[in-house]
């Protein structure tokens, strides 16, 4: 575990790091595996990637993402940036990531008819494919392909969605996703998607601020 990651005012056990890492990666593959990686981006192709923090805030969590990589690909290159502890602001590069492709989860994989093709002589019969696109362009390519069980409309605004749904015609369910929220969902509902996907619902819930007044 590089040391620069880690706050200099607090300690996080390396053993209680690898075995939250264990967990959260046995939750998250099963006993199956990366299906996606696995099917979709060759055994040897490289990628490098960059964490990069979307908003400014105080950083917290780099060592367990340092350990995950490192346990999915033990030879990892790993270059930190910044540590645990630091305020940071918008934009900012938190660490650099480069090695295996299926490790990185980052690769330009050789576009969408490439993806299904080689997703499909993977999964089999047995297993649903669903691809995400984030424009038309890519969604007509999916509809020439032929190969997808359903497509993932990744923030679309109502207008395009709507497009999105007439040029599909019913041939694939479509799920609408990114930004949406209870004020939301009742339009894109009415662009005629199939399901719609919130993120919201858990992460931007508020919490409701009970405590424990103990009285003698």
């Amino acid at each position: 575990m590089p040391r620069s990651l880690l706050c200099p005012d607090a300690f996080l056990s390396p053993l209680e790091i690898d075995a939250s890492v264990t967990r959260a990666l046995a939750e998250d593959l099963g006993r199956a595996g990366d299906i996606t990686a696995t099917a979709t981006i060759p055994e040897d192709t490289p990628a490098r990637a960059i964490v990069v923090a979307r908003e400014a805030g105080v950083i917290s969590g780099l060592p367990l993402v340092a350990a995950t990589f490192a346990k999915l690909a033990p030879d990892i290159e790993i270059a930190a940036h910044t540590r645990d502890g630091s305020a940071v602001a918008a934009k900012t590069a938190l660490m650099t990531v480069a090695g295996p492709a299926r490790a990185v989860l980052s690769a330009v994989a050789g576009g969408i008819a490439a993806v299904l093709k080689r997703a499909k002589a993977a999964a089999g019969h047995l297993v649903k494919i669903e691809i995400e696109v984030d424009t038309l362009d890519q969604l007509r390519e999916v509809v020439e392909v032929g190969l997808a069980d359903a497509v993932l409309l990744d923030n679309m605004d109502v207008a395009t969605t709507r497009k999105a749904v007439e040029m599909v015609a019913g041939k694939f369910p479509l799920e609408a996703s990114g930004g949406i929220t209870l004020d939301t969902v009742a339009e894109i509902a009415k662009t005629g998607v199939d399901y719609a996907s919130s993120g919201w619902i858990t992460h931007s819930a508020p919490q409701l601020d009970v405590a424990l007044d103990i009285e003698m």
